[in-house]
């Protein structure tokens, strides 16, 4: 097949950069044959409350390493012989072991560009808004841009910027400032003239530009009409995209991140992620330069490139988000009651893409959030598998946030994966129920117990930098599900338990993207990416989901600190 049917502009490929040698399945088992007991081990760990992810033995209390992948788990006793003047034990006193994080959805060179740029995160209110574009004006010579994201109007009421809040200090620079979500961004005026974008200028299909009551662009772009503006912005040079990988996977293992799903770098104003020359440019050069740090896997053609990069899979999209309004439902906003959302790619040309892809035996991930945007995905599924061959597929929906009554059942029928992101609940929670009403909100947002229970396929992820790449997080957020301010949960029935949480992370992460044979437990044979947690408490953890990361092993080595 050609695979230049894969590129189209909602299209990306998806990069999962591994922090861990991938190998052939042969070598896999000649490993697994040469570790026996006549081995020794690299190092072992032991006196710690180790959770394998591994249904086999879920808890042991040590665990060796040869080679970087794991020689034995069990007991310090059935380890000791493993054991010679050369290995280094390491007591743990009781501290808690998980196997390395696996975040399922991340933009990894979007992120780390971010955080070379204006940072608009968990802004209050407008003047704080206008005073941090101003700020990075003053460090900002005529003409050159500024760039930024990350601002959501949701948590200063509601209101949206518009080009008037900042032309009056951007008279000389051009400026694009994305929404937290990616789905919406602000250009001022200047951006405007110089794209070309006029108050006559015509919605493109899948996407808004915002007007006022006149006519008159305020400068927010919704979807599809971001690429309006990517023309004009300046791409990002190859160093600072390879400063960027480096900065993104430094903060990565910081967080017990050993694996990422890497659904690419959001092109400012663009639907389409992962541009080639990142896979080029970028990816590949960091690996020939030994500067991989962490494990990715890029949706590509679906095999491996080297230790630390596979290439997986296609990505598409079928709406927008909550945030901007332009997620798909089947009943209106409440604050828009003539909007439904936005069906962002041609019903037709997501058809075609899935059946060309499922034909070659590639997994397919598509972008849902709302209720009527999930059901045609699963819809678009079901055909594409009954046409086609029966096979192991595991194609996912992204996000998978709401949901329609019996829709999580479906998930489990058609074996799809969800590939959710338990901290977005902490920011929709409030807007959720505002924009689709309390009855709605509560009925169909964020079922991860449900979809759980359904199929067993639950895949937990960040989507950094929409929120914080932090598994720690997400796993107590997916436990409490507390939105800031709230003294209760939000749908409690819909929690779940620390481990189905830690495996989201972990086994059914690996399982997501057919990497479950080589990572995601602490089984023998399997590389051994590990986080040591700062708790010596399981049941603590149990109860509260707090701790922190105090080391991460890739391949047997400390990365973090």
């Amino acid at each position: 097949m050609n695979l230049l049917i894969l590129l189209s502009a909602s299209t990306v490929l998806l990069l999962s950069v591994l922090v861990f040698p991938l190998l052939d399945n042969q070598w896999f088992l000649k490993w697994k044959w040469f570790s026996s007991s006549s081995v020794v081990a690299d190092f072992v760990v032991t006196n710690g409350f180790i959770f394998t992810s591994d249904p086999s033995l879920p808890f042991a209390d040590s665990m060796a390493v040869r080679d970087g992948r794991v020689l034995r788990v069990g007991k310090f006793s059935s380890l000791q012989n493993l054991c010679r003047d050369e290995t280094e034990v390491m007591n743990l006193d009781g501290k808690v072991v998980v196997p390395g994080f696996i975040d399922s959805h991340v933009h990894l060179l979007f992120g780390g560009l971010q955080m070379a740029q204006v940072e608009l995160h968990g802004l209050n209110s407008k003047d704080e808004f206008i005073r941090k574009v101003k700020d990075a004006v003053n460090d900002k010579k005529h003409g050159s841009w500024i760039l930024g994201g990350g601002w959501n109007n949701d948590i200063w009421g509601g209101d949206l910027p518009m080009a008037s809040w900042i032309d009056d200090i951007t008279p000389n620079n051009p400026v694009w400032l994305s929404r937290m979500d990616g789905h919406m961004g602000l250009a001022n005026s200047l951006s405007m003239k110089m794209a070309g974008i006029t108050n006559d200028t015509q919605d493109p299909p899948g996407g808004t530009i915002m007007r006022t009551i006149d006519g008159e662009a305020t400068g927010l772009l919704i979807d599809s009409a971001m690429e309006l503006i990517r023309p004009s912005i300046p791409n990002a040079s190859v160093d600072e995209r390879r400063e960027a990988l480096l900065q993104a996977s430094n903060l990565a293992l910081q967080r017990g991140v050993t694996t990422v799903v890497d659904f690419g770098r959001y092109l400012p104003g663009s639907s389409v992620e992962t541009p080639w020359e990142d896979l080029s440019d970028v990816y590949l050069w960091a690996n020939s330069m030994g500067k991989m740090r962490i494990r990715d896997l890029i949706r590509k053609t679906g095999r491996v490139i080297s230790q630390w990069i596979y290439l997986g899979g296609v990505k598409a999209f079928a709406d927008g988000s909550l945030g901007s309004n332009s997620a798909l439902m089947y009943e209106p906003y409440i604050d828009e009651p003539n909007n439904y959302g936005l069906q962002v790619t041609d019903p037709e040309t997501l058809f075609n893409l899935s059946m060309a892809a499922d034909y070659a035996g590639l997994q397919i991930a598509v972008h849902a959030i709302g209720d009527r945007a999930n059901d045609l995905i699963l819809d678009m599924y079901e055909s594409v598998i009954s046409a086609n061959a029966m096979r192991e597929r595991r194609h996912r929906i992204e996000h998978a946030q709401h949901l329609a009554l019996g829709t999580p059942e479906r998930f489990g029928k058609l074996g799809v994966i969800a590939s959710v992101q338990p901290e977005h609940l902490l920011y929709d929670a409030n807007s959720a129920i505002k924009k689709l009403g309390a009855d709605r909100a509560h009925k169909e947002s964020y079922l991860f117990h449900s979809l759980l229970a359904s199929s067993r396929q639950l895949a937990l992820g960040s989507d950094w930098p929409v929120v914080n790449i932090n598994p720690l997080g997400g796993i107590k957020t997916a436990m409490k599900r507390i939105p800031p301010g709230w003294d209760h949960a939000w749908i409690p029935s819909e929690r779940i338990t620390l481990g189905a949480a830690l495996e989201g992370f972990t086994i059914s992460a690996a399982r997501a993207c057919f990497l479950d044979e080589y990572l995601g437990s602490l089984s023998p044979g399997k590389l051994a990416d590990f986080v040591i947690l700062s708790t010596d408490s399981w049941d603590d953890f149990v109860a509260e989901g707090s701790a922190s990361v105090e080391a991460t092993y890739v391949g047997g080595i400390r990365a973090y600190p």
